[in-house]
């Protein structure tokens, strides 16, 4: 969910040129959760072609921010790497109800914008 919202903002504000996502987990799930999927389906976003996957510590070594959604990364971060790590805290979707998961969804949209808001004010535009 994180992800299909970040690269939704980013197409938004037209920031392709200053801001990357990469998106993988720790342990990822074999398949977006069918709850997940219907739950981003409300907001025209459509996951169902989303594979989870694995993060490697090359991709976090080229990264300035990660985020988490509720585990450190820092077991799979390079020991050198000097970027920053922000964990969210938030529950899993999975196995929750989809109440439950339309109010993960809309807690991660508002931090994603937020986020987008920080960065981006922080970001010298290109123009």
């Amino acid at each position: 969910m994180a992800a299909a919202f970040a690269e939704r903002e980013r197409d938004r504000r037209d920031a392709a040129d200053r801001i990357e996502v990469v998106t993988g987990g720790t342990r990822p799930a074999d398949r977006v959760h069918d709850v997940v999927v219907e739950a981003m389906r409300e907001l025209d976003v459509d996951l169902r072609d989303r594979t989870p996957r694995e993060v490697t510590p090359e991709e976090l070594q080229a990264m300035d921010l990660v985020v988490t959604m509720g585990c450190s990364a820092s077991d799979v971060c390079p020991a050198a790497w000097n970027g920053e790590n922000r964990d969210w805290g938030l529950d899993d979707p999975h196995g929750r109800p989809i109440e439950e998961v339309r109010e993960i969804r809309d807690e991660i949209e508002a931090r994603v914008v937020a986020l987008f808001d920080e960065l981006l004010s922080e970001t010298p535009s290109a123009g």
